[in-house]
């Protein structure tokens, strides 16, 4: 399909002036330009939806407020760079105001002022079809064929949550084991909803420091504290009309814990050193690997928040309760993974399928698909066997979890497991386990505490 030339109409009723721009705007052989000398002959071609127009202001059949107007009305996505004789500021202001993308007054350095506002708006279209092209993909990769993938009970009960998530402006908070595809499930649901054009953002709260959860979730202003050296806006503000999805919210502290509870009622921010309240419109997911009511019990989660979070429950069930989905994904992720890289697509052999099969998958969907991509790059074929499929984690499975024990003590030996494996490193030990640093220490510490 031929690519749309970058049109500009000039409307001029002064001849000689009408070819000074048309020809100085031509030289850019980009540039597709046709000239207008009466606002009447203008809208008859007005449906050739032009890019920019040069609007004269004084013309002898129509008032540049009358022509922006109806030129906004009939191609809102059209830019109008008024040119006038009169260096009005009160007139430009209510050009501007009124949908002009600027003014410039007839003097003699405007060919050069004028080359560069086309070529400003031209990168401007350019951004605004880059964006609307990357918002069609994001949607039809969330979209529920490409992410909630698999035909087990579980997952057919989550996807049915989910439509009733698309519909309504409730909360959502998505519980399960890491691994399990909740920012997935948190990004389905904005791209299928009406907020689908405005932004998603995430927070890990567990990947930041308590020191400056505040501040990234609010934000502050210049000089609020040492290192403030300009103000930043926060999360909230930067999901404005769109979604804010707070990831791992069990990680939270009280302190702020405190604050999110309030600007959630109250649907307003305070930037930190700040007196000014600023209205905020985003929508609430959130999601957590802990039972929050159990966290609430315990003193660690706020009552009060945890009522005012609770909305639309949404649980992931582990891969190990999926059944066959195991398949399903991995055939998925195969053919992700060989299209993105151009390789041949691969297929399992029938022991490779029993192998997974009869896997625990600790790190679930997220570890799966790790566990794939290494076998395509391992294998010599287009058939996976067995031996390409490196679960090393297997043998500790079947060693260590054959007790009958509570999750909390699952969980403690397992960070035992990796604090041995990983010579003590608890840096190490907290991303290859995908927790936040503060969260592997607090749990060592209650350990310590009730022995």
């Amino acid at each position: 399909m031929a690519v749309k030339a970058f049109t500009i109409f000039v409307l001029e009723d002064d001849e000689w002036y009408n070819k000074l721009l048309s020809h100085t705007i031509s030289l850019n052989p980009d540039y597709q330009v046709k000239s207008f000398f009466s606002a009447t002959e203008f809208f008859k071609n007005i449906h050739e939806k032009p890019d920019v127009v040069t609007l004269d202001y004084r013309l002898p059949d129509n008032t540049g407020e009358d022509v922006l107007e109806k030129i906004k009305q009939q191609s809102p996505d059209t830019e109008v760079i008024i040119i006038s004789e009169q260096d009005n500021i009160e007139t430009a202001l209510n050009l501007l105001k009124n949908g002009a993308y600027d003014y410039i007054v007839k003097e003699k350095n405007i060919k050069d002022r004028l080359l560069a506002i086309i070529n400003n708006v031209q990168k401007n279209i350019k951004l605004k079809s880059r964006i609307i092209v990357l918002e069609k993909e994001l949607q039809k990769k969330h979209d529920f064929s490409q992410s909630i993938i698999g035909s087990s009970t579980a997952m057919q009960n989550v996807s049915a949550l989910i439509e009733k998530a698309l519909g309504i402006n409730i909360t959502v908070t998505i519980t399960g084991e890491t691994g399990t595809g909740k920012e997935v499930v948190a990004k389905t649901i904005h791209y299928n909803s009406n907020r689908k054009h405005k932004p998603f953002v995430a927070v890990n709260v567990a990947a930041i420091p308590a020191d400056l959860i505040e501040s990234e979730l609010f934000g502050h202003e210049k000089g609020a504290f040492t290192g403030a050296l300009a103000r930043r806006i926060g999360k909230f503000e930067e999901a404005n009309g769109g979604t804010l999805f707070l990831d791992e919210i069990g990680e939270m502290e009280l302190t702020v814990q405190a604050k999110l509870l309030r600007v959630l009622q109250e649907k307003e921010i305070t930037r930190i050193g700040s007196n000014v309240c600023v209205k905020t419109d985003c929508r609430i997911i959130v999601a957590t690997h802990r039972n929050l009511k159990e966290e609430v019990k315990s003193g660690r989660f706020r009552e009060d928040l945890y009522f005012r979070l609770y909305g639309l429950i949404i649980e992931l069930p582990p891969l190990r309760e999926r059944g066959k989905d195991v398949l399903i994904l991995a055939k998925y992720f195969m053919d992700v993974f060989c299209k993105e890289n151009q390789l041949t697509p691969k297929t399992l052999s029938d022991e490779a399928q029993r192998k997974l099969m009869s896997y625990h998958f600790p790190g679930n969907v997220r570890e799966l698909k790790s566990t794939l991509e290494l076998a395509i790059v391992m294998c010599n074929a287009d058939t996976i066997l067995a031996e390409n499929i490196n679960l090393s984690s297997s043998d500790v499975i079947s060693e260590n979890f054959s007790e009958d024990m509570t999750l909390k003590e699952y969980e403690l030996r397992i960070i035992k497991n990796y604090l041995k494996k990983y010579d003590d490193n608890m840096k190490l030990v907290a991303q290859k386990l995908d927790i936040g640093l503060s969260t592997l220490y607090r749990i060592l510490k209650e350990d310590s505490e009730n022995h």
